[in-house]
């Protein structure tokens, strides 16, 4: 019975066109890994309807005050992890609306504790410990399908009524189960023979991105194309911060940088000032009668 669930799951087996490997040239070895790499955003592609639903509901639970909560474990959980940290400084958003619960706690970002991933009633633990509710959405990443830390967070979400959400590389895995949308990019055997940080993980990093940035985009935190919630909180980020607000009002340099002075360095406020010819105090009201939506606030 094992060795047929082993069997059935693409990510653990051998992949034929990365026989031999370790005695071709470099260039030929790096050939056939960046080959297998180009599969992925094809078995992304196919799964992009599901991805949308589950964008819909993230964009509604968090419309509604609920919260976005990824789970992971080794790979996934750092993956995880990292988008989470992303949302703050480029949406503009509080750390707490997008969280990442990972196995093994912080100390797993940058060390293994790969064992913590076999604990089903810890990940169940760790999910309750958020006090999630049927506001909340709780997306679970386990290349396999089969994490028991994963599924025992799903389990637990699934009972308390928030939405889930499975991303995983095999669709046929118990994940499906615990999933109330399950997003299953087949990306198939890997290069190093079950080593799914590569083409699962690759996949995982793709759907992540259009999670969270399809989610904000529906909430209204990009405009146009333009990040007008980015945190100015460096040089760098200043200097794309008013090149942003020249982009999209047409402003002078001299007359981006003032504006976004009076506006507190906060870019929304700033075009909205720039666009209708209006001071600081009344582009804040007129964003807070929009509910800070800035094409409501532009009359647009």
């Amino acid at each position: 019975m094992q060795k047929r669930a082993l069997k059935r799951r693409g990510t653990e087996e051998r992949n034929p066109r990365s026989r031999e490997l370790d005695r071709l040239s470099t260039l030929a070895l790096v050939r056939v890994i960046n080959h297998e790499d180009a599969t992925v955003p094809l078995a992304v592609r196919r799964e992009l309807p599901a991805i949308a639903r589950a964008v819909d509901a993230i964009a509604r639970a968090l419309s509604g005050g609920g919260r976005l909560i990824y789970v992971g474990a080794g790979t996934s959980g750092r993956l995880a992890t990292l988008d989470a940290a992303e949302c703050p400084p480029t949406f503009g958003v509080s750390p707490k609306l997008v969280q990442a619960v990972i196995a093994g706690g912080r100390s797993a970002l940058t060390d293994s504790v790969e064992g913590t991933e076999d604990d089903a009633k810890q990940g169940a633990l760790d999910v309750e410990s958020k006090h999630i509710t049927r506001a909340d959405v709780v997306v679970g990443l386990a290349a396999s399908g089969a994490t028991p830390y994963v599924l025992g967070a799903l389990k637990l979400a699934r009972r308390r009524g928030a939405v889930t959400i499975g991303i995983t590389a095999n669709p046929h895995s118990s994940i499906a189960r615990w999933a109330k949308i399950l997003i299953a990019p087949e990306t198939g055997p890997e290069v190093v023979a079950g080593s799914t940080r590569m083409k699962a993980g690759t996949a995982q990093k793709l759907v992540l991105n259009l999670l969270s940035t399809a989610a904000m985009i529906r909430l209204g935190r990009v405009y146009n194309n333009w990040m007008v919630d980015v945190a100015l909180s460096n040089q760098k980020l200043r200097r794309r911060g008013l090149r942003i607000l020249q982009e999209a009002s047409g402003a002078t340099p001299a007359q981006a940088s003032r504006a976004l002075a009076q506006a507190d360095n906060r870019l929304r406020v700033a075009l909205v000032m720039l666009k209708m010819k209006i001071d600081a105090h009344e582009a804040r009201r007129r964003l807070q009668l929009a509910h800070n939506n800035l094409r409501q606030a532009l009359g647009e």
